[in-house]
């Protein structure tokens, strides 16, 4: 325990001008830190402890929605990687805590360390020039930020160090709730009873959740995945005498899947090989592969109708209907397929959980919630699954103009290689470009951006940038009507191979062209070289 504790003794202190800050100590945040330990970085992380959402964001019940395998850093597999369930959030919270030990990343870590501003050291038109930074390089001998810093009950009492990069990973998720706007009248305040979004409900422990849904006719607004496990831990609550059914109000359908089999093929095989991937858009492609996806969209509708009809021959998803309408591959492609907790439908078929659809909004009323037909559903509780505003916080701490270029025309944060935005000088964002194994991508950037301090490449001029990501932007947007939450699942092999290409590092990884062809891709096979 002593070694340990000296193992994970944090920085205390930080010079007046330093080279990189990273802002956030979550799974970005450590990648970050590992992959730029060369340049001895500041890691300002708010809260007490690591983790970032897995701390602080998830449910007694959460648990990943990946294997194991597909979710671990190249340079360190998972204990026991061939276990078949699911990591629990506390599972993974010790996985990121050795992988902090493993590469002595405690020492660049500040806890309790909120970043509450930015400002910007570089002149007026060093975000609007031809090459990104004025000069194209990111480390310029010289202080480009300077970042306020709040660490303790004082929030007066701010710090302000200079840094010549910093790197933005505060996430899309936690800290900022989505909340639903409503008419004069028709709000939460009409309400008798008691509203809470998922982000309270994240800080109740077990017995206190029990205590709170036990007994109460509970709404959840919403149906991903923080809504769904709020919803069965609602069922669970609510089992036995005095018991009351939870309702999930439901505006938009998504499609849910029970495992990673579809009628006994591995999932992989339709979206994560390389000749899967080969038929679908991927950004800036030429006329050939435009001719080729074209081609294709027969089969690609077919591999969808395929996984479509197994999925509604195991679930119950029209008898309680939620069979969404859109094709499944459009859900896949904009990161929004959930796999289902064990036991969900189970309650729903003994009516502990119901479905209530209301595409057209809904409202408050005195005894409940109102929906677009007019029908009203009695509640004592109403739980707001509705997300998280992740471009909100950055917003909050990026000063002007930079605040006001965050997303472009189409609501996306415009990220050349899922990184650097081109109008904002010496800075980087990552974690906010979503694929199947949100740390496989959060990894290989964080190398990227190591590659691209150490000078071992150079960025295009900014508009190349611009095109670049513009070419994305449609990409996805032929893929999905879901495109602005930009997920790049159905090209991430092809988007690994770009800052492969980048790096100067192999883009081929496998060990033969079969294997090459029809195995997945993970996280093992980018171990640095």
């Amino acid at each position: 325990m002593a070694m340990q504790q000296q193992e994970r003794c944090t920085r205390e202190a930080v010079p007046a001008v330093s080279r990189v800050a990273i802002i956030g100590g979550g799974i970005s945040g450590l990648a970050a830190a590992k992959q730029l330990a060369a340049h001895d970085p500041v890691v300002f992380e708010a809260t007490p402890s690591i983790g970032g959402v897995w701390k602080h964001c998830v449910y007694r019940s959460t648990r990943l929605q990946t294997p194991r395998p597909d979710y671990e850093f190249s340079d360190m597999a998972w204990r026991n990687r061939d276990d078949p369930t699911f990591p629990t959030h506390q599972e993974i919270i010790d996985y990121l805590e050795s992988y902090a030990d493993k590469f002595d990343l405690w020492r660049y870590i500040m806890l309790g360390a909120k970043v509450v501003g930015v400002k910007f050291l570089g002149g007026a038109s060093a975000g609007f020039t031809e090459l990104w930074s004025g000069t194209g390089e990111p480390l310029q001998g010289k202080p480009m930020w300077e970042v306020g810093v709040s660490s303790g009950d004082d929030s007066d009492d701010v710090q302000w160090y200079k840094f010549e990069f910093v790197v933005m990973c505060t996430g899309k998720y936690g800290d900022v709730p989505r909340m639903p706007v409503f008419p004069p009248g028709k709000g939460p305040e009409v309400f008798k009873g008691q509203v809470m979004h998922s982000l309270d409900y994240c800080k109740l422990n077990g017995q206190e959740t029990v205590e709170l849904m036990r007994g109460k006719k509970v709404v959840v607004v919403g149906y991903k995945k923080s809504a769904i496990d709020l919803a069965l831990e609602c069922a669970e609550a609510n089992q036995g005498e005095g018991g009351q059914p939870c309702t999930m109000l439901v505006r938009t359908l998504h499609w849910v899947v029970p495992s990673y089999s579809i009628w006994g093929l591995p999932f992989f095989l339709f979206y994560s090989t390389r000749f899967s991937q080969l038929f679908y858009e991927r950004p800036n492609q030429g006329l050939f592969r435009s001719l080729l996806c074209r081609l294709m969209t027969p089969l690609k509708a077919g591999v969808s109708k395929f996984i479509e009809s197994y999925l509604s021959w195991k679930l119950p998803l029209s008898k309680y209907g939620l069979r969404p309408e859109h094709p499944f591959v459009e859900d896949y492609a904009s990161c929004q397929m959930a796999i289902l907790p064990d036991g969900f439908f189970e309650m729903a078929d003994r009516d502990m959980i119901r479905f209530r659809r209301s595409a057209g909004g809904w409202c408050f009323s005195e005894n409940g919630v109102v929906l677009d037909d007019g029908t009203e559903v009695e509640a004592d509780l109403v739980f707001l699954a509705t997300g998280f505003e992740g471009k909100d916080k950055l917003r909050s701490v990026l000063p002007e103009p930079f605040r006001g270029l965050i997303i472009n025309k189409s609501s996306m944060m415009p990220l050349y290689r899922g990184t650097i935005h081109p109008l904002i000088p010496n800075m980087a964002f990552v974690g906010y470009v979503e694929s199947v194994s949100n740390l496989h991508t959060s990894e290989l950037r964080c190398r990227w951006l190591a590659g691209l301090l150490g000078g071992r490449f150079a960025l295009p001029g900014v508009e190349e940038m611009v095109r670049h990501v513009d070419g994305e932007t449609e990409a996805m947007r032929r893929t999905t009507r879901f495109y602005r939450r930009h997920c790049i699942s159905t090209y991430s092999i092809h988007d690994s191979d770009a800052m492969c290409a980048d790096l100067g590092s192999r883009v081929h990884r496998k060990s033969n062209w079969l294997a090459e062809l029809f195995a997945p891709y993970n996280n093992q096979d980018y171990k640095e070289e």
